[in-house]
């Protein structure tokens, strides 16, 4: 199953509780955000196909994605009464095309190259689902990025950060030395907008 405990923090001992919780991904980042709510969860390694189908707006396919994710944790744990699983995708948008995670160091070289001096979208689907019950939110943010050169993208490159990262950077690591202006949620650019799911673990009052 690949369920790992993640113990909660201040807010679950000042007396906040939480059904049987589940985040279904392997993302460090995901892990990281989760635990700022103080809840413990555990963590399901789940497998979903992340492609885009032809004629797939960039919206709905972030949100497909999140519900698909959220939608394999559930069947891993369904068994077990009161489970409730986050499911979660994150893309960079330039124009209507998505920027997933690099290939290889090329295609990471490529995509910075395109998003270098310009504008793009981040958006983050979050799904939370129950045996009987589905929510979702939407996140929406801007990025700015400055002009980046040829060697400071060779160098970015090489220190490894942007594997495994959709459009090829970490805007908690290196890569905030690229950007000069945001509009909305960082942690939704993270990977988790905390926000949004803050309030869909209330209503499902998992979250005081």
């Amino acid at each position: 199953m690949g369920l790992d405990s993640v113990p909660g923090g201040r807010l679950a001992a000042a007396g906040y509780s939480s059904p049987m919780l589940h985040l279904a991904s392997q993302s460090p980042r995901r892990r990281e955000l989760l635990a700022r709510l103080g809840l413990a969860f555990g963590v399901l390694d789940i497998d979903v196909a992340e492609r885009r189908q032809p004629t797939e707006g960039p919206e709905d396919y972030v949100r497909r994605v999140a519900r698909e994710k959220a939608g394999a944790g559930l069947l891993q744990v369904m068994q077990a009464p009161g489970v409730l699983v986050i499911g979660a995708d994150t893309e960079v948008v330039l124009g209507n095309e998505v920027f997933g995670k690099p290939r290889d160091a090329g295609d990471a070289a490529a995509m910075l190259r395109r998003l270098s001096g310009r504008t793009h979208r981040v958006l983050s689907a979050v799904s939370v689902v129950s045996a009987g019950r589905e929510m979702q939110a939407l996140s929406e943010s801007e990025v700015t990025f400055a002009e980046l050169g040829d060697a400071t993208i060779d160098a970015y490159v090489a220190s490894g950060e942007p594997e495994g990262k959709a459009g090829a950077y970490a805007i908690q690591g290196i890569a905030q030395a690229f950007i000069p202006r945001l509009s909305g949620s960082y942690s939704g650019v993270m990977g988790l907008p905390l926000f949004e799911t803050a309030q869909m673990l209330r209503a499902f009052g998992a979250l005081q």
